[in-house]
């Protein structure tokens, strides 16, 4: 057990040596299986200390699935008084990149989670796993293999159906080369790290037991070669070492002491426990729980790479995307995707969950923090018929009222306003109560009004414009029993309002498990066409000009929306774009109402 003195590790061992001095957690977690598990390794005296780490590839930005992964292993490290590192497994050269390496950082601090000087690289750790795998090979536990890839599967007695789907026989086959000698076994991992065979050409693997009901104990590949070109150790090696051979390696030199993952990786705990057996180094402990799945969601970095690569979407922060990046510029707070999982919760069993209880608690946050505004995303002009012209007038309107302290504000009422086009109908359907000619609506933080009319294009026939007039005594809602309305619209002066570009997103799929596809079909067939919408012209208060990127405000009647990175030009000036984050509707509120759930 001498790699437990690592230098790693003995930084780890700094963290509290107990449950007791683990007091006051502030884990924000429920109570769960793993907390139950951990507390009695530390009652049993399994281990002194807690220390976890989050361990994305650099092979892709995180999604919503890692956020739970993130606050699984940040959280149980904070409520037994340890920490959690980040540590990135990049062992596979071709498809990983530094620009990932900064976007998973950036989101990780995004999020909330803060990993001090506990940032660590597989790739560093590259000596180290060489060393160990020779120590393997000593032991008579390892060999080189000249089998292809194809040849190894078939061996194993794996076929490989496509990249999702593999099949097995009852027992695998011993390669002719697995009884090579120590020295011959030594001898040629030496040459494969310095380079002397080809891509391909040989592989490194366990000897475990080629007969083993587990795939994943027949014989796996330790190392395999190739010369891509890393992005932190150039070409300095030609070996890499596989996922499943590192992974328990790397947790064992940082004396990670809980190796928490999801559910999939089940079944590979008994070769992480073989490898660290073998190698003897520190006992770390995997401990599975179920991954996140979302309806109307893939998460997958691999499908998630293909929509972007074969743009289906504009890139990895589309705010379609359920990426952290993807959420963030789409208007999510880390707020509520933390509240958000531990709601949800932690289980055992893979389950689906409701992207109607997500919007639900991105709702419940939203709705404390964002100020109101008014916006019309389809305008229609309203003339207010006895309003003299070029008179305005300053109508005090709430911020927000969950927030005393927001304040209030002036908006200009003036003789010409824009209304949503939906607000208005030259002849109503049952129970409409908006404008129609003789109908009263209420302007909102403004007065009753009365249709009395409307304008169309005597060319084309559209309505281009609504008159009414108003009622001078109903200003703010001083309006008299027998003035009473059945409906508030909203509005802005003309005068006043500023050009908006808004992007009005849906989900990204129009079904709700879209990695379930009929025969002959793809995921990407489950694509909604409606997904986005863009309105190159709408309006809003004037105070919108002035909002900075991921500015969150509630559009009264419409939603919740966030300011975009983006600006397009509008007549010389420059054009916010708002994206809609969320409706206002609640679903998975009126869900539970009626008992379904």
């Amino acid at each position: 057990m001498g790699e437990t003195q690592d230098p790693i590790v003995s930084r780890a061992r700094a963290v509290p040596a107990s449950a007791q001095e683990a007091a006051n957690p502030t884990c924000s977690m429920p109570a769960n299986f793993i907390a139950d598990f951990i507390a009695e390794d530390l009652h049993t005296g399994r281990f002194t200390y807690v220390h976890t780490r989050f361990p994305p590839e650099p092979n892709g930005w995180l999604h919503i699935g890692h956020c739970k992964a993130l606050m699984v292993d940040f959280s149980m490290a904070e409520q037994f008084g340890g920490k959690c590192n980040l540590r990135f497994d990049d062992t596979n050269p071709e498809k990983e990149d530094s620009s990932y390496v900064e976007a998973i950082k950036r989101d990780v601090r995004w999020l909330g989670f803060d990993w001090e000087d506990r940032e660590y690289y597989a790739s560093d750790y590259y000596d180290y796993l060489y060393k160990l795998a020779v120590k393997i090979i000593k032991k008579g536990k390892a060999y080189v293999d000249d089998l292809s890839e194809a040849a190894i599967s078939e061996y194993r007695g794996t076929a490989v159906e496509d990249k999702t789907t593999i099949t097995h026989t009852l027992s695998g086959r011993n390669s002719p080369y697995r009884d090579r000698t120590v020295e011959e076994n030594l001898d040629l991992f030496a040459r494969m790290r310095q380079g002397e065979f080809p891509d391909g050409a040989k592989t490194l693997r366990a000897k475990i037991d080629m007969a083993s009901p587990n795939l994943l104990l027949r014989d796996p590949v330790m190392y395999r070669i190739r010369r891509d070109t890393h992005y932190r150790t150039g070409t300095a090696w030609c070996i890499y070492p596989m996922y499943d051979f590192q992974h328990p390696l790397s947790d064992a030199k940082e004396g990670i002491t809980h190796s928490l993952c999801s559910l999939e990786y089940e079944i590979h705990r008994p070769l992480y426990e073989w490898f660290i057996r073998e190698a003897e180094v520190f006992p770390s402990r995997q401990i599975e729980f179920a991954r996140l799945n979302l309806s109307y969601t893939v998460l997958s970095k691999r499908y998630l790479l293909r929509l972007v690569q074969e743009k289906y979407v504009a890139g990895w922060d589309d705010p379609r995307m359920p990426t952290i990046a993807g959420l963030r510029r789409r208007g999510y707070t880390p707020e509520a995707l933390r509240s958000f999982i531990a709601q949800i919760g932690i289980a055992k069993n893979d389950s689906m969950v409701d992207i109607a209880f997500l919007e639900y608690c991105l709702r419940e946050d939203l709705n404390k923090r964002s100020l109101r505004v008014m916006a019309v995303l389809r305008p229609l002009k309203l003339i207010i018929e006895n309003w003299e012209p070029g008179r305005e007038e300053a109508l005090e309107a709430v911020n927000n009222p969950e927030d005393p302290g927001a304040g209030s504000r002036q908006i200009p009422f003036s003789r010409e306003l824009w209304i949503e086009a939906e607000d208005f109908a030259e002849v109503p359907p049952p129970k409409y109560y908006r404008l129609y000619p003789g109908n009263r609506v209420r302007l909102r933080y403004g007065y009753i009004i009365t249709c009395t009319g409307f304008d169309t294009d005597p060319l084309t026939g559209k309505i281009i414009q609504v008159r009414g007039t108003y009622d001078p005594e109903t200003r703010g809602g001083n309006a008299q029993n027998n003035r009473k309305v059945k409906s508030t619209i909203h509005w802005l002066s003309c005068n006043h309002a500023i050009p908006l570009e808004v992007r009005l997103y849906d989900y990204l799929f129009a079904v709700e498990r879209p990695m379930e596809v009929p025969p002959g079909a793809a995921f990407t067939d489950m694509l909604n066409p409606q997904s986005m919408e863009v309105i190159p012209l709408a309006y809003g208060e004037s105070c919108l000009q002035d909002a900075r990127a991921g500015d969150r405000y509630q559009f009264e009647r419409l939603g919740y929306f966030v300011r975009d990175p983006d600006t397009q030009e509008a007549g010389g000036t420059k054009k916010p774009v708002f994206n809609r984050t969320v409706g206002l509707r609640d679903t998975w509120n009126k869900i539970k109402e009626k008992g379904v759930i």
